[in-house]
This record gives C-alpha cells, structure tokens and sequence, in this order.
C-alpha cells in the first residue's frame, strides 16, 4: 500500500512539472508568432526619398492613392490608375487635352472630389482626411507646404516633379520610379522609364549625324502659356525640336522655354518649316485673315510648309504627346529618316503603352491632328 502510494505523489509530481513546461512552451511560442509579426511588419517597411528631398517613411506599399497639384495624376496613371480614390475637382471639369484621364475615365470620373486643384490653390486637408488615402503625391513642390499638409492630415505626402525639359528629364524618371516604389508597382516603373529612353535612343540616332548645314530651319508658334497665343508664343529648346536634333531658330536667342517673339524677328529668321501648336490655330487663322501680307512673306507660308503639332501642355506635361509630336516634326523636317515612321500610328503605340488606350483619333477630335495646314 505503502508503495501505490508513493508511485501515485510521484505520477502527481510528474504531471505538474510537464504542465509548467508545456505552459512555459505555449507561452514562449505565442511570443515567437508575435516577434515574427514585427519583424514582417518592418521587412515591409520602407523610406523615400522625394523631389524637394524630403524622407517619407511607409509600413507598407500604399493601396489607397490620391495626386493632387499639376500633373501628380498623370505620373500616378503613367503607372496605373487602380488605386486612384479620389481627383481634383479641375480634372473632372477639364477632360480634354490629357490623355491619362481620357483613357481612364471610367474608372476616375466617378471619383470623390478632393478639392479645387490647380496651380494656385491650396489642397483641402479636410477632404483628404476624410477619404482617408495611404499617400498623397503631390506635384505642389514647396517643401513647407508639404511638410505643412502632412502634418495637417497624418498622411505622407509625397513630392513628384516635370523639371525644366518635362519629358525626358532626370525629374520626370524619377518621379515615375518614386511612384513606383511607393505603391509596389517597381516593375511598371521601370517598364515605362526604358520605353521613354529607347524612344529618346531612336529619335536622336536617327537625326544625331545630320550636318547642321542640311537641316532645314524650323519654328513653332501658338504655344500655349498662360492662355491661348498666336504665332508669336514660342519656345527656345523646344522638346520634340531637341529630342530629333532639329534647327531651331528660337536658339539663336540662347534662351530656353516659353517666350513671345515679335512678329517681325521671325520675318527675318524666314523658318523654312513653321509648325502651329493647335492650340493657338484659331488665332493663326484670324490672324492671317487680318494681315495676310505679313504670313505670304514668309517662305514656309508660301511653299506650303505649314504643320499642326498636338498641344501637349495642359495641367502640366503629356509626355506621350510630346513625344508623339517629335516622331511627326521628324517625319515633316527628315522624311528619309523617318521613312518607316507612321506618325499617328506611333502615337497610337505611345498611348497604348502610356495610358493603355489608342487615343490618336480622340485627340484629333479635339484638336487638329497632324496635318499640313492651308492658310487660305
């Protein structure tokens, strides 16, 4: 009896301790889940660094994306448009001119609204609250105003940028893989980024070995700035005209970007090739009506060597665009070079791969497409 007995306290004993080690187990597993959580948590986070050179941090890559200021949607679209949710209120009132809305319509003009948008007004801090989005990319590029709008709503905003030349710049690379990053999107980033340079890649080697003295001079008028302009709106280092090597005359003032010529300083560069950014077509034409002797002065008017260039300037720059209207420059002003080149079946290829739409036969119907112009 004696001996039952010792072996039932020793059993009891036994049963305790194990209970205390498998306890101690489960306890100690529990916390191993719990640091494996951190420590997943912390691989998924990440820091950038933005435009203005502000570091933003992230836990994770945003799913919930709204763009404010010019241009911020386009990068986002370039990249994708699905995790837009919500637009400026400018983007739903001005659909035409920018292909990234068009070709997204469906999926942004039902949208909440988070404010006015433009150049010059303020981001709405309450509306973006309320909506409650991941990142705010913002193409506003003062660095108070971003660290100030960030503060307001306990979002990240991010800062994106054109920069000078606004279609292959460093900026505009990356800006794009800046938007990448931040919404898991790396691959479509770059995917655009190596589309944008072998376009640059093939319209400079097409035209890099010309001799400067076989080029046929060139202008571009009725440039959009601040408004509708004539002819005497222009641009020195013009994008398409730098991206296929062309002879601007504007160079010659050693000036870069928008400008207003006086009518007769072009009269005496006489351009042998005018293009007209359709924007200001109706002007050229109005124009001309009143003064037709002045445009039959100029040797392009006279030998029909008058062209339309899609306006891609509008809330910032269509990249696709631009470069849609160097492939065209190209084809008027190298038509050897460009022999193989259908321009608007190039710009149909540029808007499949930029926004994912064939636009080139919209766009045309609310501008002039690419055509030879007649001024009578």
């Amino acid at each position: 009896m004696q001996k039952k007995h010792s072996w039932l306290v020793l059993g009891i004993a036994v049963l305790f301790v194990l209970t205390i080690f498998l306890g101690g187990c489960g306890e100690e597993t529990a916390s191993i889940v719990e640091e494996g959580a951190d420590v997943e948590e912390v691989a998924d986070a990440f820091q950038v660094t933005d435009l203005s050179g502000r570091t933003v941090e992230f836990s994770k890559p945003a799913e919930k994306v709204v763009a404010i200021g010019p241009g911020a949607l386009r990068f986002v679209c370039y990249i994708t448009a699905d995790k837009v949710i919500g637009i400026e209120e400018l983007e739903k009132n001005s659909p035409t001119g920018r292909p990234y809305y068009t070709a997204n319509i469906s999926k942004l003009e039902g949208l909440p609204t988070i404010g006015q948008g433009g150049p010059q007004t303020q981001p709405d801090a309450e509306k973006l609250v309320s909506l409650g989005p991941d990142v705010i990319f913002s193409c506003l590029t003062d660095q108070a105003q971003s660290d100030e709008l960030q503060a307001k709503t306990g979002i990240p905003v991010v800062v994106l940028d054109y920069g000078t030349a606004s279609t292959f710049s460093k900026e505009v690379y990356d800006s794009l893989h800046l938007v990448g990053k931040v919404i898991g999107e790396e691959k479509r980033a770059q995917e655009v980024v190596d589309y944008l340079e072998s376009c640059k890649k093939d319209l400079n080697d097409r035209t890099v070995d010309i001799p400067e003295e076989d080029k046929p001079s060139v202008y571009v008028g009725g440039l959009g700035m601040q408004g509708v302009h004539g002819i005497e709106s222009t641009a020195g280092e013009f994008p398409p005209f730098e991206a296929i090597n062309a002879k601007n005359v504007v160079d010659e003032t050693g000036k870069s970007g928008s400008m207003m010529i006086d009518k007769e300083k072009i009269v005496s560069w006489d351009p042998d090739i005018l293009f007209m950014d359709s924007s200001g077509y109706e002007l050229f034409k109005d124009d001309y009506q009143k003064n037709p002797a002045y445009y039959r002065s100029l040797s392009a008017v006279k030998n029909g060597q008058v062209y339309s260039m899609i306006p891609y300037n509008w809330y910032w720059t269509n990249i696709e665009i631009a470069v849609a209207d160097a492939y065209y420059a190209g084809k008027v002003i190298y038509p050897e070079q460009f022999k193989d080149i259908d321009p608007i079946e190039k710009a149909d290829e540029l808007y499949k791969f930029m926004v994912g739409k064939e636009l080139y036969a919209e766009i045309a119907k609310d501008f002039i497409g690419f055509e030879q112009l007649s001024m009578e």
